[in-house]
């Protein structure tokens, strides 16, 4: 009998082993997996035919804000050029198309008339400071952690559906969200 008690003890502390070895290789893969995965969830992208929308987002605003900027990416997959013409966003009355420039030392915004163009094979960059989409008359405020439905409308790829996720108020793009122009 003593042997089959030793060779129970045996098999147990192999099998307890086994069962550490194991679970420090699932913790190891976890922690390897995990800036993947990071990514994957904060990032976000739309398709319209040849058209990938990536990222759109917008900045948390105060209380009594009434406007709010909309960023993002479209990059153009196709052979033949398209141009965004406008835009919508359910937390907004409106929503134009803007250009932020410097004329003489000052920080002018005006609308952008006729739309954005996405070159073929091209993209367009929308971004703090730049070409952004003006959300007016806000509904109340944006909120951090929010996402906001709203759409872009295309020239040839037709109307897309879009959530802008709302990052913090002081949100600086990263390169992934702003393509590989590092705009």
């Amino acid at each position: 009998m003593t042997r089959s008690v030793s060779g129970a003890n045996a098999a147990s502390r192999l099998s307890s082993r086994f069962s550490r070895v194991r679970n420090l290789a699932l913790l190891l893969c976890a922690l390897a997996l995990a800036p993947a995965a990071a990514t994957l969830a904060s990032a976000h992208e739309f398709k319209a035919g040849p058209l990938t929308i990536v990222h759109p987002w917008t900045r948390a605003t105060p209380p009594r804000a009434e406007v709010g900027g909309g960023y993002l990416v479209v990059r153009n997959a196709g052979t033949e050029p398209d141009r965004l013409v406008s835009a919508t966003a359910e937390a907004a009355t409106k929503v134009e198309i803007h250009e932020m420039t410097m004329s003489d030392g000052v920080m002018k915004m005006r609308p952008v008339a006729g739309g954005i163009a996405i070159p073929a094979g091209g993209e367009a960059v929308l971004q703090p400071s730049g070409l952004h989409l003006m959300m007016m008359g806000l509904k109340q405020p944006l909120k951090e952690g929010e996402s906001i439905p709203g759409s872009l409308t295309f020239e040839r790829a037709g109307t897309v559906a879009v959530t802008f996720k709302v990052e913090a108020i002081g949100h600086q793009p990263d390169s992934g969200e702003h393509g590989a122009t590092g705009h």
